[in-house]
């Protein structure tokens, strides 16, 4: 009966990790409240899970990694850019290499995030559409971090089953044998046949101009002047040469939704739009429109300060997901004037004050110059306008070096476990003033371990209760008919799907007690069962939900949902095709 209730609250997790409109680290918390409530998991062990050295660890790595990325060592690193040459595939390559291996030894999404603003300035350079190289160095992210412990938590929730199961933890390079071959493979395929698969959505904007969004969400008020008023929307979108939709009318504060083609506009009407700014500047300029809000913000900055427009895409911990425009008064709260919402292929159809933020979105924002950066970091948004770039504080880059390069020597030859070194040297990151004490806290991604701390006993009781021995029978019915090797491409390919559509470190949480059970059941060494889930939950290339890196390029990259599976299934295939035997060779049965 337990196995019965394990695999009904487990299913509905799955499902609503997948439905993605409650953020998973709640779903994982009320997975865990009702195991609790229904016996499953006693109370007194409810919450051990936020103590686990796994979660921990991941904690310490975030807040080390926000500090290298403070020091300026990226600087350093990107410099090298400047002498690629303007062959795409030549840039593509150094790109993703250079991402990867930042994505070994720091978070893969801090690594991918310094990476977006600088590719999307050398492809406008280049004269290239940036959707050649975003997906690469998203894809480069993952793949980088599948090299090290710290290079992904699946890597280090995977170290703590193996510790957990009555072996010692995986040390710290003890995933670069198969995670470094894969890289390379990866870095292959993706430089010379990946980021030709991709769409060439290209902008007719100059390089000086702001990157192009394909469809920014705006509203725009017809002023007494517009030559719009008396026309109709016919008349509007009838110009080949510009591609703009109508998508509603706010007169008199009442909202008229999708209006007919001969709906004739009136002075004060607010027309909300879809279309890329390029377009939206032409129109505004030569129907005499104003952006909502845009004079107001200017009127409203006293003080003798430049108004800049910039981009930034929304991250997944920024404290505007979940949230509106009109419900946390951006104008009052961060001084900024939301001027136009970007969502992938995803329709908008509220008023963009009125939508809900979600991460990847890209936003259109008007702020004081001078205050920029300080409050794109506050809202948790990274730039993409090259004015808005600022890529790490050139500061003691060698002290952070040599406390990153002490907290791993000290894991590497076990003077200190990896989470007192690493909990050390995020410390003295702080202690020396490497990282601000403010930045502290906020360098962690609390979602992702909310979600850890909360699944570590789900998954527990997913063992205990006898689901996840169950599971192991069925994936072993016809285990004496194919060789065993066989059993490692299974759980590899299913850690694959799986991470596709839900976080990878949830999915290692429900993988690793199969695993393990299918290597006891069969008598063979657990390390390549547990090696293949690890290498599988990196793997997360077919769709933008199953990873962040995959998220934050959806918007800028003006990419679609099947785009994804365009470059990301081959290079699934050849994962899986090489993961297999490398594994078998580094961690035999």
């Amino acid at each position: 009966m337990n196995e019965i209730i394990v695999f009904a609250i487990l299913g509905l997790s799955l499902i609503f990790f997948v439905w993605g409109k409650i953020r998973y680290d709640l779903v994982a918390l009320l997975a865990l409240i009702i195991l609790a409530i229904l016996g499953l998991i006693p109370f007194e062990k409810a919450f051990l899970g936020f103590g686990h050295p796994a979660v921990i660890t991941v904690a310490a790595v975030l807040i080390v990694s926000k500090s290298l990325e403070y020091s300026g060592l990226v600087n350093l690193i990107v410099r090298i850019m400047e002498k690629v040459g303007s062959n795409p595939t030549l840039q593509v390559a150094s790109m993703s290499g250079i991402v990867a291996l930042l994505s070994g030894f720091m978070n893969n999404v801090g690594a991918l995030a310094i990476f977006i603003p600088v590719a999307i300035q050398i492809a406008r350079k280049n004269d290239y559409p940036p959707s050649l190289v975003l997906m690469p160095i998203a894809f480069a992210s993952l793949l980088g971090g599948m090299t090290t412990l710290i290079g992904t938590p699946p890597n280090i929730i995977i170290a703590a089953f193996r510790s957990t199961n009555g072996g010692p933890a995986f040390s710290m390079f003890d995933f670069a044998p198969v995670g470094a071959g894969l890289t390379i493979a990866g870095l292959i395929f993706i430089s010379l046949i990946g980021w030709r698969l991709l769409p060439t959505r290209r902008s007719k904007q100059s390089g000086e101009d702001l990157f192009q969004i394909k469809n920014y969400i705006t509203e725009v008020r017809v002023t007494d002047d517009s030559d719009l008023i008396g026309t109709n929307i016919q008349q509007l979108t009838k110009d080949k040469d510009i591609d703009i939709k109508v998508l509603g009318i706010v007169r008199h504060k009442e909202r008229i939704h999708a209006p007919g083609p001969y709906h004739m506009f009136k002075a004060d009407d607010i027309l909300i739009l879809e279309s890329g700014t390029d377009d939206l500047k032409e129109l505004i300029s030569n129907a005499e429109l104003e952006m909502v809000g845009h004079e107001d913000f200017v009127e409203s900055v006293k003080e003798k300060t430049e108004i800049v427009i910039t981009e930034g895409i929304i991250q997944a911990n920024s404290p505007l997901v979940g949230q509106t425009a009109a419900n946390l008064h951006m104008r009052s709260r961060y001084d900024v004037n939301l001027l136009a919402l970007s969502r992938g292929d995803r329709t908008i159809i509220k008023r963009i004050d009125h939508e809900v933020f979600r991460s990847g979105d890209v936003l259109m924002l008007q702020m004081r110059e001078e205050q920029l950066s300080e409050t794109l970091d506050e809202m948790k948004c990274l730039p993409l306008a090259s004015r808005s770039l600022d890529i790490g504080k050139p500061k003691q880059t060698l002290l952070a070096i040599g406390i990153f390069v002490t907290a791993i020597i000290s894991a590497v030859v076990g003077w200190l476990p990896v989470e007192i070194a690493f909990t050390l040297a995020a410390m003295a990151m702080v202690f020396s003033r490497i990282l601000p004490l403010k930045d502290f806290y906020t360098s962690i991604d609390w979602p992702v371990i909310v979600l850890l701390g909360a699944m570590i006993p789900v998954g527990e009781a997913f063992e205990t209760s006898g689901a996840a021995a169950t599971v192991t029978r069925l994936m072993l019915v016809y285990s004496d008919i194919f060789p065993a090797w066989s059993m490692l491409i299974v759980i590899m390919l299913t850690t694959m799907l799986l991470s596709a559509l839900i976080n990878n470190a949830a999915t290692v949480v429900l993988m690793a007690p199969i695993g393990l059970q299918i290597a006891y059941s069969m008598e063979f060494s657990a390390d390549p069962f547990l090696m293949s889930i690890a290498v599988g939950a990196s793997a997360s290339f077919l769709t933008p939900i199953g990873h962040q890196s995959n998220t934050l390029v959806m918007g800028p990259g003006g990419y679609r949902f099947a785009d994804y599976m365009k470059p990301g299934l081959p290079l699934t295939l050849l994962v899986l095709a090489l993961g297999v035997p490398l594994i078998l060779w580094i961690w035999p049965l």
